[in-house]
């Protein structure tokens, strides 16, 4: 069985992708047998059913893992916008045994598996005929901790809160905190790190700069 992690954000375009990419990256370096997976995801360009360009494309070249970036996804679909709207344009109804099957098969084939969600921890994966399945409930039944990305800038603190104190509400343990686009520098976003400490309670386990590329974790953190 793989020790997984479910990577989140604080919103859209926050950089999970990015961070995800470092990660996976870093642990691979590290000799980890670490994976990716990435059970829903929009916006791609496709040839002959095969997926061209997209963040997926993106960590399994960064990260250099040996696999198509097409075995990485249960889903995907050109138009970048919500899961559930993509799904729906294409008359698709996103089966969630088949996502979870999919987990599976990754698990078999990796010691560490990093899945990387869509948009923030509330995004919508099926809203039909009354049902209301988020990305939370998805990360609930795979049966992963999470950790969250956030953007290191300005409103930082409010939606960083906001999305723990979400997860914990519906008992999602948050394994750590990432601030990306960070400046050492600034010293609003050295306030930033301290007061999203102070107000939840989680350590940030790492930052990241723009254009960075490698990330600064502690090998004992995935132990």
């Amino acid at each position: 069985m793989s020790k997984n992690i479910f990577i989140t954000a604080t919103g859209t375009d926050v950089g999970k992708t990015y961070v995800s990419a470092l990660i996976v990256k870093k642990m691979r370096e590290m000799g980890l047998n670490c994976g990716y997976f990435k059970p829903v995801l929009s916006g791609v360009v496709e040839k002959d059913g095969k997926l061209v360009e997209s963040d997926c494309n993106y960590v399994v070249k960064t990260a250099k893992i040996p696999a198509s970036a097409d075995v990485c996804v249960a889903y995907w679909w050109k138009e970048a916008v919500s899961p559930h709207l993509a799904a729906e344009r294409m008359n698709e109804n996103i089966d969630i045994e088949k996502i979870k099957s999919a987990f599976d098969e990754k698990q078999k084939q990796y010691d560490y598996l990093l899945i990387e969600g869509a948009g923030g921890i509330t995004c919508p994966l099926r809203l039909k005929n009354g049902e209301k399945y988020l990305l939370k409930d998805l990360i609930k039944e795979l049966g992963t901790n999470i950790i969250i990305v956030a953007d290191g800038g300005l409103g930082t603190i409010n939606s960083t809160l906001l999305t723990v104190e979400y997860a914990r509400q519906h008992n999602i343990k948050v394994e750590g905190i990432i601030l990306n686009n960070f400046n050492p520098d600034s010293f609003m976003h050295q306030d930033n790190l301290k007061q999203v400490e102070y107000l939840t309670g989680i350590k940030v386990i790492s930052t990241v700069q723009k254009n960075q590329t490698d990330i600064n974790l502690l090998k004992e953190f995935f132990s």
